[in-house]
């Protein structure tokens, strides 16, 4: 047996030979990923489009996952899990949003060049995106319509439109802290579209008056994270939609950019904003 030292190059060797597919890509499936991409013009900016957008639906699966983990670490009184999985989905709320960034700058003209790929396909139509609105309160039984063709997603959207938003979530939580939110809010009908309570608002201005490295402000302070970045989300999506197409209307039939306004001034979690008035 030889007792020499090995040379540099054979300890920078990584294992090159494997009977089967590698271990990389059994685990990410970066085959089936890069093989998705199938483009319905000759333009090579659609490409751009394509991926942003299959980018954005990965981005929209794992925020979800963080919310729903979130939001049962909440039901379970587990407040230091529900702030840790808030604050990861803020880092991936930001690297979501910097997917705007290869369509910010789409004229009108090199948009045209490939819009009608799209056909009626509309970010609207998006699934995951709607679970994700869903966990912010923002319920609406008809955005399932589009789905009624594909069972199991259809399925899975029903469910989330009938289980407790994140936000629905926090305010059973404050009720349990001891705070005064009334049965009215407490039973609502959480199918429906969450609306602003002044109970509630005078919950959170509670808690920010008292202390501020409590458990309940800095749950506040991760969900204020979140809400400000859906905000820029909404924001970023609007900008790139009025500089790509205007005022025109937009694909899928939607109202385009007049939409997209209504969307921005929506702010999600309301009470965490109007209740600093208060303190």
């Amino acid at each position: 047996m030889s007792h020499e030292a090995p040379e540099p190059d054979e300890l920078q060797t990584p294992h090159l030979d494997f009977e089967g597919t590698t271990p990389y890509e059994d685990y990410v499936k970066a085959d089936v990923l890069t093989h998705l991409q199938h483009t319905l013009s000759d333009d090579p900016g659609e490409m751009v489009f394509l991926v942003t957008t299959q980018v954005m639906e990965l981005w929209f699966t794992v925020i979800v996952h963080e919310w729903e983990t979130a939001a049962r670490a909440l039901r379970e009184d587990r407040v230091p899990v529900a702030i840790d999985a808030l604050k990861r989905s803020v880092r991936e709320l930001e690297a979501l949003n910097a997917s705007w960034r290869p369509l910010s700058g789409l004229t009108p003209q090199q948009f045209n060049s490939y819009r009608s790929a799209l056909g009626e396909g509309s970010g609207f139509q998006s699934a995951m995106y709607r679970r994700l609105e869903f966990l912010l309160g923002e319920k609406s039984a008809s955005m399932l319509v589009p789905h009624r063709g594909a069972p199991r997603v259809h399925a899975e959207l029903e469910k989330a439109l009938h289980e407790p938003s994140l936000y629905d979530e926090v305010v059973r939580l404050l009720a349990r802290r001891g705070y005064a939110i009334p049965a009215s809010v407490l039973g609502r009908d959480v199918s429906r579209r969450y609306e602003p309570s002044d109970a509630v608002e005078a919950a959170w201005a509670e808690v920010y008056s008292g202390d501020q490295n409590g458990e309940l402000a800095r749950l506040g302070e991760a969900l204020t994270d979140v809400a400000e970045l859906v905000w820029r989300w909404r924001n970023d999506h609007l900008s790139a939609t009025r500089r790509a197409m205007g005022a025109k209307q937009g694909t899928g039939g939607s109202a385009g950019v007049a939409w997209l306004e209504k969307r921005a001034r929506n702010n999600v979690f309301p009470e965490l904003w109007t209740a600093r008035s208060h303190v």
